[in-house]
């Protein structure tokens, strides 16, 4: 497959993170690690919360860009596209403090959950098509690994 680039760079650069998804052998797992330094000056600035304004607005950004790379690649969620990881990460990280413990639980966690693609998440990831689908099944899976991370950051 060819990388659709021409007519959508903006798009390729936004759905691949920054080329992070073209990495080899686990592109979601590039794309999530490619999420924490952002998530962590994000968070370290603003504060954690932020976070979740960051990630419901890279939603949308990303929704669109995924939209056009599979309009162009004729492939209905390309392995390339992690900007949805980024959301996911992001929205997993957005009540904890940005810190490498609370990140690292929170990156395992976001990993584990986005695999296995509970309900409502691998509904999403088999029914919801174009754009909105990419992005859908990583944010759904996300509401489970903040909890997930919450919890176990404040029982430390």
């Amino acid at each position: 497959m060819t990388t659709p680039t021409r007519g959508a760079p903006a798009s390729f650069v936004i759905a691949t993170w920054f080329g992070s998804g073209l990495l080899p052998r686990a592109p979601g797992t590039w794309g999530s690690l490619a999420a924490l330094p952002f998530a962590w000056a994000i968070a370290s600035i603003f504060g954690p919360i932020t976070l979740l304004y960051a990630a419901v607005l890279l939603f949308f950004v990303g929704w669109a860009a995924s939209a056009r790379i599979v309009a162009a690649s004729g492939i209905q969620d390309p392995q390339m596209i992690v900007v949805d990881e980024v959301v996911g990460q992001w929205l997993t990280l957005a009540f904890v403090p940005p810190e490498g413990l609370p990140y690292l639980i929170g990156f395992l966690a976001f990993r584990a959950v986005d695999i296995l693609k509970p309900f409502p998440a691998g509904w999403a990831d088999r029914r919801v098509k174009g754009g909105l689908g990419v992005m859908l099944d990583d944010a759904l899976s996300a509401i489970y690994s903040a909890i997930i991370t919450t919890a176990l950051v404040r029982l430390m």
